[in-house]
């Protein structure tokens, strides 16, 4: 394996969900310098490429699709800030949470909607329908994310959240 790949591949081991352009920045290497020698990390299967929604994850190899996909979310801010708060509190309002949060309650709910699809979070209901967030596996949940920087997770790689709150899809290609 040549020094890039070993670099590339050691930098997706200790950031992994890391997004293509986080790569580029990161190793201060060239897009098809980067493009190149991940396709063939991929193609040795040294590492793993994921989408999730409208972004390309880097992955080592050896994690679950749970793990990905987890990994994936918390790349992204209000994600991540719910899942904290949901590991700390156990439990959230959605309307509380949104407020707390200081999002609206439809971003809260576009990411809500992510975490359950791939299931990291759950709705209860209690008798009168009223909803309550939960992590579907909190355990696995606190595991994995705290063997994350989340510092780094929250800087290198993740692409700029616009001030209008929009997150900008990025394309490894």
């Amino acid at each position: 394996m040549t020094d890039t790949r070993i670099q590339i591949r050691t930098y997706v081991d200790s950031h992994p969900g890391i997004h293509f352009n986080g790569l580029v920045r990161s190793l201060d290497l060239a897009p098809g310098q980067v493009q190149h020698h991940v396709r063939r990390l991929i193609d040795s299967d040294r590492l793993v490429r994921e989408e999730f929604y409208g972004r390309t994850h880097y992955y080592p190899p050896g994690l679950t699709e749970w793990e990905r996909a987890t990994v994936a979310l918390y790349h992204r801010e209000t994600a991540r800030n719910i899942l904290t708060t949901l590991l700390d509190a156990e439990e959230a309002r959605p309307a509380s949470l949104a407020e707390d949060l200081g999002v609206a309650r439809s971003t809260l709910e576009w990411h809500v909607g992510h975490l359950e699809e791939e299931g990291i979070v759950r709705k209860e209901r209690d008798i009168r329908n009223r909803v309550t967030l939960v992590l579907e596996r909190p355990a696995a949940t606190a595991a994995l994310l705290a063997r994350l920087d989340s510092e780094t997770v929250g800087t290198a790689g993740r692409d700029v959240e616009h001030s209008t709150g929009a997150e900008t899809p990025v394309d490894a290609d």
